[in-house]
């Protein structure tokens, strides 16, 4: 492509050099630069992109995109500067693929929890409707059914356009993505075209990233304010951040809600272990999904549904078919009667709301034995918040390790136990070996009680020091019920 093509999609405050250049690759990774490479400067978290410049140049690069230009320019070089290189990088991975994005119903889920079930529903719902489709979630990539591994929730902006070409190229029409915090707030998603955004919730996560609660807000709802006047801004009117989240967008909002009158509405009829009875906007759905922030989730996927203009005699059949996704609210069951769930909570938030959804199918006629960890290297504020939540709802809780990177995981553990009072800690035990905790909840269950196995959920791997190991949660649950 030439460059001035590409140019022609961003807003430059200075160019130095010819524009008439072939460009066959853009990065912004210096080692992969070789002769025509747009290579663009950006300024990450831990890494400055201007410290590899001259890197980038020497590799190869005929042309740089930067925020300041260096004093020592070559002269074969075309020099491109902007007032945010970040942003400029989101425009440039669109235009080279194509802008794929408007080719594609773009709908971004954005909250602290339920973004990966209200995609990969959306997603599912659109095949159900005939539709081809694709899904960038934390779980997998979809490229209509090719499944295509996913390293981070939001992918980085060459990744992403490139992931959207693929679903153009494929026939999707389709397209649902979760949208991080990290990812908003690092211009990831610049430059795409959004035909729709759903808020889910907002509860305490990322703080190690975010500082506070606040800049976490406004990372959320800078998304929001994104959205062009032709999307829809479907919003969690539950939620008391979801009329904020919404407040300065350009986008036509419409809510949904359990509680109180809203665009969409939802209603438990009947809830069960292993699916409830709904109603969305007075329709009654049988579904194989458990729980109030289930019920919120679907009810989100019904509403973008409808304004996806799906036909409404049919979103509910289609919703019906709908199963869970993996690692959330996963349920297994041995031959004596015992239930293990194993689910991805891990927020304080999220594990009060599947703790409380157990709690209120089983009762107090069964015991709730919860076994969950905090990850290393993350926000240490919420730790003894998650022991508290896991104690204050359940009979026995085995607090161990999740992954705990480049930190002990017996003083994880530790700042964990400080949010326990001594009558929580009497019911409280700590075993840093995650099988060995698992497999001790097992041995102290009988016939009828219920496991909760939180914090990791769909994934495949134990993060411990700089070594990743295969571990998975729900591949210990069933070792362990077979073994009683």
């Amino acid at each position: 492509m030439i460059l001035s093509h590409l140019l022609s999609a961003i807003i430059t405050e200075e160019v130095i050099g010819n524009e008439n250049l072939e460009i066959t690759e853009i990065t912004a990774d210096s080692r992969k630069c070789r002769p025509s490479t747009l290579f663009v400067a950006v300024r990450g978290v831990n890494v400055d992109g201007h410290d590899f410049i001259h890197a980038a140049v020497d590799n190869g690069a005929s042309a740089v995109v930067c925020e300041e230009i260096p004093n020592d320019i070559t002269a074969d070089i075309t020099w491109i500067r902007v007032a945010n290189s970040s942003v400029a990088l989101g425009f440039l991975a669109s235009q080279w693929h194509d802008n794929p994005s408007r080719k594609l119903t773009l709908i971004g889920v954005t909250g602290t929890n339920g973004k990966t079930t209200v995609a990969t529903l959306i997603y599912e719902m659109a095949r159900l409707n005939g539709q081809r489709a694709g899904l960038l979630s934390t779980v997998v990539n979809k490229i209509d059914t090719e499944e295509v591994p996913s390293t981070h929730t939001t992918p980085d902006p060459i990744e992403l356009n490139s992931l959207l070409d693929r679903m153009v190229k494929a026939g999707c029409s389709v397209a649902a993505m979760e949208v991080s915090s990290h990812a908003a707030h690092q211009n990831r998603i610049a430059g795409l075209h959004f035909a729709g955004g759903i808020f889910t919730n907002l509860t305490r996560d990322h703080l190690d990233y975010h500082k506070t609660f606040a800049a976490y807000l406004a990372a959320k709802q800078s998304f929001f304010d994104l959205l062009p006047k032709d999307a829809f801004a479907l919003t969690n009117v539950d939620d008391k951040n979801g009329l904020i989240v919404v407040q300065n967008t350009r986008a036509k909002v419409y809510t949904y809600s359990q509680r109180s009158e809203a665009d969409f509405v939802g209603h438990i009829v009947e809830n069960r272990l292993d699916g409830m009875s709904m109603t969305f906007n007075g329709v009654e759905v049988e579904t194989l999904f458990t729980g109030r922030f289930n019920a919120s989730n679907l009810t989100a996927v019904f509403g973008a549904s409808v304004l996806m203009g799906y036909d409404r005699e049919r979103i509910p059949v289609a919703m019906s078919r709908l199963v869970p996704v993996a690692g959330r609210f996963q349920t297994f069951r041995s031959k004596s009667g015992i239930t293990a769930i194993v689910d991805y909570a891990h927020t304080p938030d999220a594990l009060v709301n599947v703790l409380d959804t157990i709690r209120d199918i089983i009762g107090n006629k069964s015991a709730l034995i919860t076994v969950c960890g905090c990850g290393g290297n993350r926000d240490k504020g919420k730790r003894p918040l998650m022991a508290e939540a896991a104690a204050r709802r359940s009979d026995r809780v085995i607090l161990t390790s999740d992954n705990p990177r480049n930190e002990d995981p017996n003083t994880i553990i530790k700042e964990m136990l400080t949010g326990l009072n001594p009558e929580q800690m009497a019911s409280t035990l700590s075993i840093v070996d995650r099988r060995e905790a698992i497999r001790t909840a097992v041995a102290l269950s009988k016939p009828g009680d219920v496991i909760l196995v939180a914090g990791k959920g769909h994934e495949t791997y134990q993060i411990i020091g700089d070594i990743t190991n295969h571990f998975d949660d729900r591949e210990e649950v069933i070792d362990a019920l077979a073994k009683l």
